[in-house]
């Protein structure tokens, strides 16, 4: 009995469940990583901080087009993007990354420190917290399983830090102007769709308890 307590305390359980966990599936974070989301943080938010931390404001809802955990979890592994992400290296070497990545099963995994930056959102990832989930394609879709993590995840986030906004990807440049807003470069844009609109509004609904703020409008496009 006393070696099963042990073992349960070692579990991160969300809160309200007895069997789903958060699994830590870490990336790298050595110093060069480190140094580079410093520079990021410097470079395109103006923030020059000495920890490459963020203060939670917002959830961001992402998916990774691609078919399978493991090659997901490698697209975020490396310290630098990859050379094929050329339309986005030019404004910094550093790697796409999430703080969490959720599998089609609803398996959650935590892959990196969840106040720590996260290249993943244009102009607002000093405030944001990601998460990715595995697929997001005609052949492979987001499945049930993982609207019922991502609600399950969103709530355990809301009760650790005060969020205001919880969005899918491709609502970021709804926040161009807002007080949250930071991008100093006007030419750094790419198209989102992830993680479209029903996985976005169900996720929203299994979460509409906790009375996030309302997207703002896109009135600059």
């Amino acid at each position: 009995m006393k070696y099963f307590i042990i073992c349960l305390s070692f579990l991160l359980l969300l809160p309200g469940t007895t069997s789903k966990k958060i699994i830590d599936k870490p990336i790298i974070f050595n110093e060069e990583r480190n140094q580079l989301t410093l520079e990021y943080l410097s470079n395109h938010y103006g923030l020059v901080q000495d920890l490459p931390t963020i203060i939670p404001k917002m959830i961001v809802l992402h998916w990774t087009e691609i078919p399978t955990l493991q090659k997901s979890f490698e697209a975020f592994y490396n310290v630098k993007l990859p050379d094929w992400r050329s339309e986005i290296k030019s404004s910094s070497s550093l790697n796409v990354s999430s703080q969490f990545l959720v599998d089609q099963d609803g398996t959650i995994y935590r892959l990196m420190d969840e106040t720590t930056m996260a290249r993943q959102v244009i102009g607002l990832n000093h405030c944001a917290i990601g998460i990715e989930n595995v697929g997001g394609t005609s052949q492979m879709p987001l499945t049930k399983a993982q609207i019922k993590a991502n609600i399950r995840l969103v709530k355990y986030l809301a009760k650790k830090y005060d969020i205001d906004y919880l969005i899918g990807h491709y609502e970021y440049t709804n926040f161009e102007g807002h007080e949250l807003w930071l991008e100093k470069d006007d030419t750094y844009r790419t198209k989102k769709v992830d993680p479209g609109s029903d996985f976005l509004n169900a996720v929203k609904e299994g979460t509409k308890k906790l009375k996030f703020k309302p997207t703002p409008p896109n009135i600059m496009h």
